[in-house]
């Protein structure tokens, strides 16, 4: 969010005019809550035909109602803080249900103060998460749930700082998220967290165009799946115990508001998954057979669902907190186009026009279970924040129905207008009616403090452009567009910027390798990281550059190399793959690779080669085999590849087959990029999908035709797969390039570059 200068005069302007006015002129930092008036019912009240689409207004008035009450009765119940006890309103995921909620009906309507209500309770946590406390408490998805609310502020103001506390808690998580192996314990094992966790991870992949948090939500999606989901039933367990567990009637136990929390959840991921998210046809298909089995289950009596989905009589009764989050998700698929309106339109009217119903006339709505982890029986006295977030959900996908579908994924919100005035940390007073000499001076004086704090306090918004909204720079001489600066790096001397090769050991970036010429650069990781960030891998990273010169240990050393500070950037995503170009073993159908590098010696660093070499420890190839390798690169200047020749040794005779990778989804931008295999040439090439900013990778390999096996791709690479014996060293070449540096700007100009290089593929130098 950006704040014109006009604004900041307007606001100087008012604290200078403060001893004229009778109220303060700049915005406070917490506004406060005003008293919430709820509005009435409309004159039909909560009664709606089962058989007709309903009238928008008809059912917003009831939306309106019911959490207007829920924001009055949370005001006579506020959140006493040190009691050890929760009350009211606070960051968790009964409360984050209920905002999720809000924060859709203020996007149709804010008649009650909703956007103003949100606002204050992120304000009042600073938009922080509960789990600070320890590990295992930063990795629970129900402490990321609030994150979606600050997600939805975010998107309004721009503020980085709105979003910052929420990325660094993803952050944590990412490396947790995906680890390999994969361990016995799983980091989201109950089905409730993907409501919790997987929106908010697809939605900030969107909103900071980092495809990594995507992929990590992926990966541990599937691990709960393979956990939880029953082929059977096409239902979610809650959990590993219920897999046995069975009600008193011996019907499998399926909680309804379990499987509610999985598709709602489903619902909300797939608004913001990219349209081609490698897995996301798999997600559709588990919300269509999800959807399908749960509308079989619906009760004929009242729209609605029972607690335990495959025994109505343990307990009893309808279950109101489930039920919503089915109908959310019914009408939400028909709405998208995902579910066929003819088939499950009449069963969303029957479920909303019982839901409704149920409403108190408290405006709260009853029979929702309390917080649980199992069918318990309810009452109609039973409400919860997460049973009116739920209600509030349904409700708005329910004013849909008619309408022309929404097609996936949805945009962004649009951002706000900067406000005429702006927020200072210490709220403004009045000036005293009728107060003493001492009290008007003290007053003068503070306003006078608050006026230095604009005139002489450094702001980005005002004194020099905010760096995360600086505009793209002017085109080069050539025509292209560089990356947006964030800041910028200081060069080197004169003297040492002409094109020069360069290899580095980073201790302070945990033991990374860096090797760059005046075209290039790469990195790979070393063992400090192994530890830093689990599960870290050998796989070999790719950076953009545009100088002629080193930049890569500059670039560490600002702890900015994801950003591009004038020199180039780190955007090349390697995550657990191969990147651009490490290799494995091929056995058993499966790439087995190394940890990252054990030691290395630098044998020549520049100014015309970087030449080094590594050595990889011993790792398992299926049962019973070990091998190691000593790696070593070579990087002149003048070229877009770097020479590698490789010596591997075995502890069990016999050749290897050696798969050499490049990764499939190699960059924060969805989608598979253009893939090229020559296999009589022995040329491979990737260009990956291009970033509105930061542009797009190529990288490719170069490898003996003659010593081809198979080409052939798993999970996260493409492979070519060449015959190796233990102890006689073998040679292939990697390279990259980047669209916004100064040698090829598209896929057929890297193809054509790759093509035409000339390549020293013999082990003798």
């Amino acid at each position: 969010m950006r704040f014109t200068a006009r604004a900041y005069a307007l606001a100087a302007a008012s604290v200078l005019a403060f001893a004229h006015l009778s109220a303060p002129a700049i915005a406070q930092t917490q506004p406060p809550i005003v008293e919430q008036v709820v509005p009435p019912l409309p004159p039909e009240g909560l009664r709606f035909d089962p058989a007709l689409v309903p009238d928008r207004e008809q059912v917003l008035a009831v939306l309106n109602h019911s959490a207007a009450a829920q924001m009055a009765q949370l005001k006579a119940h506020p959140t006493r803080v040190g009691s050890g006890r929760w009350g009211g309103i606070n960051p968790n995921w009964i409360s984050a249900t209920y905002l999720i909620g809000l924060a859709r009906l203020a996007r149709e309507d804010d008649s009650i103060g909703a956007r103003e209500y949100l606002r204050n309770v992120a304000e009042h946590y600073n938009f922080g998460l509960l789990g600070a406390w320890s590990p295992r408490n930063m990795l629970d998805a129900d402490n990321i749930a609030i994150g979606d609310v600050y997600q939805e502020l975010y998107a309004r103001s721009g503020a980085t700082g709105e979003i910052a506390p929420l990325r660094q808690r993803l952050d944590y998580n990412l490396p947790y998220l995906q680890m390999e192996p994969e361990p016995d314990k799983l980091v989201w094992w109950w089905c409730d967290a993907l409501f919790m966790a997987p929106p908010v991870f697809a939605r900030m992949a969107q909103q900071m165009h980092d495809h990594s948090y995507l992929q990590a939500m992926d990966t541990q999606y599937w691990r709960l799946y393979d956990r939880l989901w029953s082929e059977e039933h096409s239902l979610f367990f809650r959990d590993e115990r219920f897999v046995t567990r069975t009600t008193r009637n011996d019907r499998p136990v399926f909680w309804g508001r379990g499987n509610g929390w999985v598709v709602a959840g489903l619902a909300r991921t797939l608004e913001v998954m990219p349209a081609n998210f490698a897995s996301r046809d798999r997600y559709i298909t588990v919300f269509r057979t999800m959807m399908d089995s749960i509308a079989r289950l619906q009760r004929e009596e009242d729209g609605l669902w029972t607690t335990s989905l495959l025994d109505p009589e343990d307990p009893p009764g309808p279950e109101t907190t489930g039920s919503a989050f089915y109908i959310y998700a019914m009408a939400w698929g028909i709405n998208h186009g995902i579910l066929d309106r003819a088939t499950y339109e009449s069963r969303v009217l029957r479920g909303w026009a019982g839901l409704a119903n149920l409403v108190q006339p408290n405006g709260l709505l009853g029979f929702a279970q309390r917080a649980g982890d199992q069918p318990e029986p309810s009452r109609a006295s039973d409400h919860a924040l997460y049973g009116t977030g739920g209600l509030l959900l349904a409700g708005i996908e329910v004013m849909h129905l008619g309408e022309a579908v929404r097609s996936l994924p949805e945009p962004e919100l649009t951002r706000d207008p900067p406000p005429e005035v702006i927020r200072l940390p210490i709220a403004a007073r009045p000036r005293p009616a009728n107060g003493s000499a001492e009290e008007l001076a003290h007053w003068t004086r503070a306003q006078a403090e608050r006026q230095a704090m604009i005139d002489l306090g450094f702001d980005p918004l005002v004194d020099g452009v905010a760096l995360s909204d600086a505009p793209p720079p002017p085109p080069r001489a050539d025509g292209i567009v560089p990356p947006r600066l964030t800041q910028r790096l200081t060069p080197p001397p004169a003297a040492e910027q002409g094109p020069r090769a360069s290899v580095a050991h980073a201790p302070y970036r945990f033991d990374d390798l860096l090797w760059e010429n005046d075209r290039v650069a790469h990195r790979i990781y070393g063992p400090a990281l192994e530890m830093e960030e689990p599960p870290s891998g050998s796989g070999i990273d790719a950076w953009g550059k545009d100088v002629p010169y080193p930049f890569m240990e500059r670039q560490l050393q600002s702890g900015k190399q994801h950003d591009y500070l004038g020199e180039g950037i780190d955007f090349y995503n390697v995550g657990q793959s191969r990147g651009a170009g490490a290799l494995g073993i091929w056995q058993d159908n499966k790439l087995w690779t190394s940890r990252n590098w054990s030691a290395y010696r630098i044998l020549t660093n520049g100014p015309d080669v970087a030449d080094f070499e590594v050595d990889y420890a011993a790792w398992p190839v299926g049962v019973g085999r070990s091998v190691s390798e000593t790696r070593r690169f070579t990087l002149p200047v003048g070229t877009n590849f770097t020479r590698i020749t490789s010596t591997l040794t075995s502890d069990k005779p016999g050749e290897l087959l050696v798969g050499i990778g490049i990764q499939k989804r190699p960059t924060t931008t969805p989608g598979a990029g253009t893939y090229t295999a020559d296999r009589q040439a022995g040329r491979f090439s990737m260009w990956t999908p291009e970033d509105p900013d930061r542009g797009a990778m190529g990288v490719a390999l170069m490898v003996d035709p003659g010593m081809i096996v198979d080409v052939r791709q798993d999970a996260d690479n493409y492979l070519v797969i060449v015959r190796v014996q233990p102890g006689q060293p073998f040679v292939y070449y990697l390279g990259s390039a980047w669209s916004k540096g100064h040698q090829v700007h598209d896929a057929a100009g890297w193809t054509q570059m790759v093509m035409a290089e000339p390549a020293d593929i013999s082990a003798a130098r």
